[in-house]
């Protein structure tokens, strides 16, 4: 934890032990399933006294279970993720609509929101597994280089979204993958124009996926839906020419029930054929 960052502590309400005690709950995942006090501790940048407290006050509540010398969460800490998804009326409005699309296109839908760099998946229907990476709900990707992501991107405030450009991985995840800043901008700005976003083969070999925005009764973009393939079966052409009109009703319907009415660009017939 960054006790010196005090750009993002209101000195006068922020309640330190209750943001280390998340920081705690972070520690774990899919590297870090069980973990000893010693590695929460330097995980975490508190101490084996803060981390212990910490930990047993999680145990006492059901977070957290002991075995031995190490701690793993517990199946109780899906409380906290749930309660944003059942908070969110969106989410059991766009199910159905989610099984009617992989029921016809014979591939996988996701909805996702964006944190920060990443997005975040609150919502999947699968058909087949397309990417090394087990991917559901609570799961990130970097968003520049996922058709959800630039959706979700192109609708930022310009300052927004140039902070976020000056302070973004800069891996090369594939061969595809656009890095030079100028082009992800210009990229960012045609999905902005379109409605929707195209990526091929740019976060992992053979992934390739479109994305169309989903809007509230305000007309702001809340979510974005995407549909995603294996690039030798589903090329970027069939994904645009096959999949997309299909999406784009499915983000609309969804938009609908939000309360959505106006002309959309994201729904607009005309949007496929640029």
């Amino acid at each position: 934890m960054k006790d010196d960052d005090q750009t993002l502590r209101p000195s006068d309400s922020y309640v330190q032990s209750f943001a280390r005690g998340l920081e705690v709950i972070r520690s774990f995942g899919a590297a870090a399933p069980r973990q000893t006090l010693t590695e929460v501790a330097d995980a975490t940048g508190l101490t084996r006294a803060g981390a212990r407290r910490i930990l047993l006050t999680l145990h006492t509540l059901g977070y957290v279970r002991m075995e031995g010398r190490a701690f793993e969460l517990t199946p109780k800490i899906l409380d906290l993720g749930f309660a944003y998804l059942t908070s969110m009326p969106m989410w059991h409005s766009a199910q159905p609509v989610m099984d009617a699309l992989v029921e016809q296109v014979h591939e996988s839908c996701s909805i996702a929101v964006l944190d920060g760099q990443d997005v975040v998946y609150v919502m999947r229907v699968h058909t087949h597994k397309i990417m090394s990476t087990n991917l559901g709900i609570g799961s990130r990707l970097p968003a520049f280089w996922t058709s959800l992501g630039r959706v979700l991107l192109a609708e930022l405030p310009a300052h927004e979204l140039q902070h976020l450009l000056e302070t973004r991985d800069r891996s090369q995840f594939t061969r595809l993958t656009v890095q030079d800043d100028d082009a992800l901008l210009a990229q960012i700005g045609q999905v902005r124009v379109q409605g929707w976003c195209l990526l091929n083969q740019e976060l992992e070999e053979g992934l390739t996926s479109v994305a169309a925005p989903i809007r509230n009764a305000a007309g702001k973009v809340v979510a974005a839906m995407n549909i995603s393939g294996q690039a030798n079966r589903t090329t970027p052409e069939i994904m645009r020419q096959e999949l997309l009109p299909q999406l784009l009703q499915a983000a609309g319907r969804v938009s609908a029930l939000l309360g959505y009415r106006a002309g959309s660009g994201a729904t607009r017939a005309g949007a496929v054929r640029r």
